[in-house]
């Protein structure tokens, strides 16, 4: 395909990496634009390709299905973070233009890579310590106390591949839980509560940043997040300074979701970055005039990126598993806007759709 310069003018196609309901709302959101969207995804019409131009039924790291999406795509990018990194890296060094860059994509799979790089660029996190071995484990129990939490470096989410270790007798046992797998050890954080903010940055470099979420769990899985948080103006300013460092330190270009451990008094950890749209940001469908799918959209297209203001005070609950099937009674209510995922089958803990609870301002 002949390179177009940026901004990608409507009628151009965008690929995705990636077919479940980020993906979709992606796609959505692209179409919207004027933008034919192409899906990468092994699981044939899963729920992205269903609104979208077409799909490549294909693994993620198919080396003769990424070269010919590189070639149909005018930009590439992808709905989560767990793609390989070679495939990203297999696209560029085609020439397909890809957004966000396979250097964020690293990082974020790594999560003693991703903190290195935190602390690098001053935003700060909960000590922590490399873990290959139970040795390492229990030295890391030694340095940082108990409890502590243990995860996977890589491939965890929703609480999976992570355990709490409430003293040096229950190394073993933890460790053994998430498979003996290279690992972190991270130090209890004293938080308040948690916070995410939702950011975006383009190929020009500029930066926009949404208003913070206030992020309720349930068993490692995100329930509700209630946005605009009630912040005072130190903590907020403090989020933005933090979305921006991290966003320039990359070289980022896209959408990226942000979780912060509120210590108080404007002290903020970072806990985790997703160099993707976020479940956190959810919200901004509802409470912005242009919402996190569309930025992202924006953003790797090289267009002008969009207001970032909150019009509505929103509450997001996903809703998991068999919780989908309250779909009549949701729609029915008259300050609700439930957003469906499309996805066939209910199984538990599964996020099926979520609900925006739509508020005035306070």
């Amino acid at each position: 395909m002949a390179e177009l310069a940026l901004p990608l003018p409507p009628g151009s196609t965008i690929g995705i990496i990636g077919g479940g309901q980020l993906g979709r709302m992606l796609s959505q959101a692209a179409s919207r634009l004027g933008f034919d969207v192409l899906i990468l995804d092994p699981e044939e019409n899963c729920p992205a390709a269903r609104v979208s131009r077409g799909q490549f039924v294909a693994a993620y790291d198919d080396p003769a299905a990424l070269t010919i999406m590189g070639r149909a795509c005018d930009v590439v990018t992808f709905e989560f973070e767990n793609v390989p990194s070679a495939s990203i890296e297999q696209l560029a060094e085609g020439g397909a233009l890809v957004a966000p860059g396979p250097t964020a994509l690293a990082v974020a799979q790594d999560r003693v890579d991703e903190k290195t790089f935190l602390n690098a660029v001053g935003a700060a996190t909960v000590d922590f310590v490399a873990v290959d071995t139970l040795d390492d484990l229990i030295a890391g129990l030694e340095t940082l106390g108990t409890p502590a939490l243990l995860k996977t470096r890589r491939d965890g989410y929703d609480g999976k591949g992570q355990a709490w270790v409430a003293s040096a007798d229950e190394a073993a046992e933890a460790f053994a839980a998430i498979g003996g797998r290279p690992a972190i050890l991270e130090a209890r954080a004293a938080f308040t509560r948690e916070l995410s903010i939702i950011a975006a940055r383009g190929h020009d470099g500029s930066v926009a940043v949404y208003p913070l979420g206030e992020n309720e769990h349930s068993g490692g899985v995100l329930r509700v997040t209630t946005a605009p948080a009630a912040v005072d103006t130190v903590t907020d300013a403090r989020a933005r300074e933090i979305a921006t460092d991290i966003l320039d330190g990359l070289d980022y270009v896209g959408v990226m979701g942000i979780e912060l451990f509120d210590l108080g008094e404007g002290r903020l950890l970072v806990n985790e970055i997703a160099p993707r749209v976020h479940n956190t940001g959810h919200w901004t469908q509802d409470g912005c005039i242009c919402d996190q799918f569309e930025q992202h959209i924006r953003a790797i297209a090289g267009w002008p990126l969009g207001p970032t203001e909150a019009h509505a005070r929103v509450e997001m609950t996903n809703l998991l598993g068999d919780e989908v099937d309250q779909w009549a009674g949701l729609a029915a209510e008259p300050n609700a806007r439930l957003h469906l995922y499309g996805k066939a089958e209910a199984r538990p803990g599964r996020k099926m759709a979520h609900v925006n609870r739509v508020g005035p301002l306070a």
